[in-house]
């Protein structure tokens, strides 16, 4: 009860000091109280969700969500707002202050908020404002088909120009508009690619999440099949079971619904990809991840019936798991395919000048192609999302990467 106190003291402060700007701005009161208003509706719609809401704990539903990015995005602006304004009240005392001591006058006095300069301030808020609005509306259908060519000394001739689509974190729970995903699943099939691998989070939490969904899912296809490994919110970690049988129930229709969907579900596992003589090692391990993410991941277990010296491509749905383990390992994994980050679902990317999300400051490698010791690894960005119902600058992404023969020179 005490951190509700405390949040809605807060939330009320930040709200009041720029509502006041917000009157300096403008003649029409009906404005000031139509904002005021608001302010406090999503207020007590984050308040209602989180505390009385039909799913009560961790469990992120979708009213949940939209409650959080209402809240996230009103935050957002008053924090921007309160960043100008808070410098612009400050230079006022100092000059009230100065004019008192200076005797220039024989009360304190406070110059006039600067009217232009509170609508500089609610301009620039509206900025992050209106992005984070956006995100929820459109941002987070925004796909986008990102291509790669990486080029392997020791590629079997066979697999030159061999093409793979990735995605990732679909998160399926937090669909809400079929039309769109349907929009998606097609653009990934018409990427054509040799394989599909899907690297982790078909669900939030649970199974049933992704019934509605299933038979949409199934119509992804590729010459060499669908490959698919768990990611942290397939084992239901988030969710408080009634008992440990539901829980263990609920990951094994996991399980089977993959496998009726068609897709090969690899749990610390491999096969092999086979073009005529040549062939790739396709290895798929369980969720790894660091900072007290599940460790169910074996890479030693999922690489014991393959050779040192195949080419080898991973799938491991966290990134912290190839920085922590798999490029140190005995084993020369030529490419790993991860997600998990979501590129945080907000940042900033400029192709070629600018890659930045906060997410950086827990994941080094977060988003993209990286190489370490010879070794690459994509990190999707992700397909769906979660938490923050939307995307801002960071899309929702189809991998498709091109393996290529180096040539010799």
């Amino acid at each position: 009860m005490l951190r509700w106190f405390v949040f809605v003291l807060v939330y009320g402060i930040l709200s009041f000091y720029v509502l006041q700007a917000l009157r300096t701005v403008t003649r029409y009161q009906w404005v000031y109280y139509l904002a005021a208003a608001v302010s406090l509706l999503v207020l007590c719609n984050f308040i209602y969700q989180f505390a009385f809401g039909d799913t009560p704990g961790r469990v992120l539903s979708r009213p949940k969500s939209y409650a959080f990015g209402f809240l996230l995005a009103f935050l957002a602006f008053e924090l921007i707002a309160i960043v100008f304004l808070f410098s612009e009240d400050l230079f006022r005392v100092v000059s009230g202050a100065y004019y008192k001591i200076s005797g220039s006058s024989d009360a304190f006095t406070l110059p006039a908020r600067r009217r232009f300069l509170s609508l500089i301030g609610l301009g620039l808020a509206t900025i992050p404002f209106g992005a984070l609005l956006y995100g929820m509306y459109k941002g987070k259908y925004n796909y986008k088909v990102l291509k790669y060519s990486l080029e392997f000394d020791d590629l079997p001739d066979a697999f030159d120009g061999y093409q793979i689509t990735q995605i990732s974190d679909v998160h399926s729970g937090s669909f809400d508009n079929r039309k769109e995903i349907e929009y998606a699943v097609d653009l990934v099939n018409q990427q054509n690619s040799d394989v599909i691998f899907f690297t982790g989070d078909l669900v939030n939490n649970k199974t049933e999440e992704m019934q509605p969904w299933a038979s949409l899912f199934s119509t992804l296809e590729a010459k060499d099949g669908v490959f698919s490994i768990l990611g942290n919110h397939d084992y239901g970690d988030y969710v408080d079971w009634e008992s440990e049988e539901i829980k263990f129930q609920n990951l094994e229709d996991l399980k089977l619904l993959q496998k009726n969907m068609g897709f090969d579900l690899l749990l610390n596992e491999s096969r092999y990809l086979e073009k005529g003589k040549d062939k790739i090692a396709l290895v798929g391990v369980e969720n790894w991840g660091r900072g007290g993410f599940k460790k169910a991941g074996d890479l030693k277990k999922a690489s014991a019936t393959i050779a040192e010296n195949d080419f080898k491509i991973l799938l491991s749905h966290d990134p912290s798991h190839w920085e922590d383990i798999v490029i140190h390992d005995d084993y020369h994994y030529h490419l790993t395919l991860s997600g998990h980050t979501h590129g945080m679902q907000f940042g900033i990317e400029i192709p070629g000048w600018v890659k930045w999300s906060p997410v950086k400051w827990r994941y080094k490698y977060w988003a993209g192609i990286y190489e370490e010791m010879g070794q690459y690894i994509n990190v999707n960005r992700g397909f769906g999302f979660l938490g923050y119902p939307g995307r801002v600058g960071i899309w929702p992404e189809i991998t498709v990467i091109t393996l290529r023969k180096k040539a010799l020179t």
